[in-house]
């Protein structure tokens, strides 16, 4: 690998087309020896591959001669079967960063015809504006310099954790994956209260939204945990006091449901998992 990887890219819709404007915006890849594999492309990102000169749909035979160091696999996982085949001989040079969930390392190898360096990466929704969380899982064979470019191919999309083990992916699914629909349920939740209260709709969602975005804008900055900062919010018997002993109080009860909904979470994203 050079100073700059260059990257086979296969998908290019929401994610895939996330990933590659954080690439070009970030000046991370080697646009000229780089490509992206998309029947059914839109025009701005036709547009994007021609502005920076990265190939769209070349040859496979003139892709395998020039060869890339990475290979980021962001198709529909129910598309793998009946694209990745054409790829395999592509795959068998690069390091496969696969974006797909519920599709284990072991099958993305037999898809790609025994391939053997082969990541795993879960992005979450807010990585199409640069503001994800990506967990990544790599087997023993992928080394440390091959990591590294995972890595910061990934941080394209936000920040990233890695875990030890692939069943662990199923976890960062259950938390971060699934974790921005439960935001946005709390915001949802919140602004309908807003309403029953006498507030306009557009008033309440507002005033549930801004707050939500600012303390997490807050969150990022501090250094105290959010159990800290929660206290600080928390005044002896104050409006917020009261607004907590309902939410968890002594029986810990919102506590004990997020805790149940991520398990229930995780055993899906396992079952799911082929």
């Amino acid at each position: 690998m050079r100073d700059k990887p260059s990257v086979a890219l296969i998908g290019a819709g929401a994610m895939g087309g996330a990933l590659l404007r954080g690439w070009l915006a970030g000046g991370v890849i080697a646009t000229s020896r780089s490509m992206v594999f998309d029947p059914a492309i839109n025009d701005a990102m036709k547009a994007l591959c021609e502005t920076h000169g990265v190939a769209l749909n070349p040859s496979l035979d003139d892709a395998i001669k020039a060869g890339v160091d990475a290979v980021v696999i962001a198709v529909k996982p129910q598309m793998a079967s009946d694209v990745l085949g054409r790829f395999a001989e592509l795959a068998s040079q690069a390091v496969v960063i696969s974006v797909m969930a519920g599709k284990s390392v072991a099958s993305i190898s037999a898809a790609l015809g025994g391939a053997v360096k082969i990541t795993r990466a879960m992005p979450n929704l807010p990585a199409a504006i640069g503001k994800g969380m990506t967990g990544l899982y790599a087997p023993d064979v992928v080394d440390d310099a091959d990591r590294g470019m995972v890595e910061t191919l990934m941080h394209a999309a936000g920040e990233t954790v890695w875990v030890g083990a692939e069943a662990e992916i199923d976890l960062v699914t259950a938390i971060s994956g699934s974790g921005p629909a439960y935001y946005f349920l709390l915001t949802e939740a919140l602004t309908e209260a807003g309403e029953a209260l006498g507030l306009s709709k557009e008033v309440a969602a507002k005033l549930a939204t801004s707050t939500f975005i600012g303390a997490g804008a807050l969150m990022e900055t501090e250094a105290r945990s959010p159990s800290q900062m929660r206290r600080a919010v928390t005044s002896p018997g104050g409006t917020t006091e009261a607004a907590l002993n309902i939410l968890d109080g002594d029986a810990k009860a919102f506590g004990r449901l997020v805790d149940e909904a991520v398990r229930a979470a995780a055993a899906r994203a396992r079952a799911l998992t082929d």
